[in-house]
């Protein structure tokens, strides 16, 4: 398990500019990244024990982030 922070930037950086674009003119966009980054760091909190949840809360919250991210690249594909 990777305590690292899984940001979009990081995730997808030759998108980084399309991803600043999007948050300005798409507001679908702006709050799925929004949420996305709140996910990933609730999950980094937990990960380095900073808050740390039940076992369970956090597979979860994993499986928000990523789907989150799926949903993120398939705007990103299509833009």
């Amino acid at each position: 398990m990777s305590h690292t922070p899984h940001e979009l930037a990081e995730e997808f950086p030759d998108k980084v500019e399309l991803m600043h674009r999007l948050k300005q003119d798409d507001n679908h966009f702006a709050r799925l990244s929004e949420e996305y980054h709140e996910v990933n760091r609730r999950v980094h909190r937990a990960e380095t024990n900073v808050e740390p949840i039940e076992e369970l809360a956090e597979v979860e919250l994993r499986k928000k982030r990523a789907a989150l991210k799926d949903e993120i690249w398939t705007i990103l594909s299509r833009a």
